[in-house]
């Protein structure tokens, strides 16, 4: 399959150079070029497959032509090493929850997947290939951890500066080897312009390979479609109308969720729940996007004022903002509110969100229908941000997952810069 850019001004590209390009030369994104629907007889008999085979399934319509089956399959089971499993919550509404994996956030499904797929490109030629990555929390921990010791790759995470949560921030400072950490002096959104900056760098792209392990590299947002169909496939009652509220960032998961329904899943409708980084909900609103710079809220990880994969959305529905509406309603919340929300489905059922769940939760509460099925992401364990959600709930009500208190026993490593291009390309010239 080919892949092409969502500025359409670059030639079409194989997976391989869409996956270690990251950006496309006219600093567009890679889209593939069509989106294969599944067969019915898959959704006839997803409830008898584990999350591995029904993953398996989804990534052999979007890559089984560009990599040999048992090359893929083996990726794809070594992966998922765990489970995302739906949790009922209240009446209609359930939790998917996608903090089961190494570094409890939704994003190791797509940043192992990533890992092991530039890996298998990789090993082919024998090159060191820069891997650049820009986060507002998760990221950064989910690709660092899932590049860590992969020969021929090494790793530079971008964050701002006392903009992410300790524990995030211990995730992908304390690792060394393969892995570096650069805190910059500024928001998410120089991180991602310092980043995008480095692949319009023609001067320096021939000097050092390098990629993006953002959820602009098509091989990090694709494998994110698979949660989507073992949410379905978990549901017992599939007659109802199946809503999905997904927190949202840099849109990212929300668009993977468009391509699953694409693919056939039985999808009414999606939310954009977003915090007060709304660029998207006023988009939704009035037609007109206008990015803005990110704000901090509590749910940091969704701190985002520009977000990159919204361009994925408009490109698949070719800039028709009806046709978006049909699909997409959109929700905004204040930090205020995604407390309140957290506290009240604490009390009352006994779930703990983490402020980015909250924000999902929030949605359903508010625009779920009788006739409706709910689903909101649980984007990551509430432990990854214990201060913000003892304070709402309590000490001592954050249960810390081992895994976890491993990371925090780590000592900082990183290197400071400004958000300067300069520095930073002075920095990368400087690697081999």
């Amino acid at each position: 399959m080919k892949y092409y850019s969502t500025n359409h001004k670059s030639q079409d590209v194989t997976l391989e150079m869409a996956v270690i390009q990251g950006l496309a030369s006219d600093r567009g994104l890679f889209m593939p070029e069509r989106i294969n629907p599944l067969p019915e007889s898959f959704f006839q008999e997803i409830g008898s497959m584990s999350f591995q085979e029904i993953s398996f399934e989804v990534a052999k319509k979007f890559f089984g032509k560009d990599i040999p089956e048992d090359t893929l399959k083996k990726i794809v089971f070594d992966t998922l090493n765990f489970d995302t499993p739906l949790v009922n919550v209240k009446d209609n509404s359930y939790s998917l929850e996608l903090f089961h994996g190494p570094t409890s956030a939704f994003k190791d499904v797509g940043a192992r997947f990533m890992a092991r797929l530039l890996s298998h490109f990789l090993g082919k030629e024998k090159k060191m290939v820069h891997v650049l990555v820009a986060t507002s929390g998760d990221t950064g921990s989910a690709v660092a951890n899932g590049f860590l010791g992969v020969p021929g790759i090494k790793v530079h995470v971008l964050y701002p500066k006392g903009k992410v949560s300790e524990i995030q921030e211990k995730q992908f400072t304390t690792l060394g080897q393969n892995i570096t950490a650069l805190e910059i002096d500024g928001t998410f959104d120089d991180c991602q312009a310092l980043v995008k900056a480095a692949f319009m760098d023609v001067l320096l792209k021939e000097k050092i390979t390098i990629t993006s392990a953002n959820s602009i590299n098509v091989a990090r947002f694709l494998p994110q479609a698979f949660y989507y169909f073992n949410a379905y496939a978990q549901l017992k009652d599939k007659s109802r109308k199946i809503v999905f509220s997904v927190p949202s960032g840099n849109f990212g998961n929300l668009t993977a969720g468009l391509f699953a329904k694409r693919m056939g899943l039985p999808v009414h409708q999606f939310i954009a729940a977003n915090n007060r980084n709304n660029i998207v909900y006023n988009y939704l609103k009035t037609g007109v996007y206008e990015p803005r710079p990110s704000v901090s809220t509590i749910a940091n990880a969704m701190d985002v004022g520009d977000p990159s994969n919204f361009a994925r959305i408009l490109d698949l529905y070719h800039n028709n903002h009806g046709e978006i509406k049909k699909d997409i309603v959109g929700t905004t919340y204040s930090d205020e509110q995604i407390k309140e929300t957290l506290l009240a489905v604490y009390q009352t059922t006994g779930y703990l969100l983490d402020p980015h769940g909250a924000v999902g939760y929030r949605a359903l509460e508010e625009l779920l229908k009788d006739d409706e099925t709910g689903i909101f992401l649980e984007t990551a364990h509430p432990a990854k941000f214990t201060e913000t959600v003892e304070e709402i709930v309590g000490k001592g009500n954050v249960p810390m997952p081992e895994k976890l208190q491993r990371f925090m026993k780590g000592e900082k490593l990183s290197l400071q810069f400004s958000s300067k291009y300069e520095q930073f390309r002075a920095y990368l010239d400087g690697l081999e």
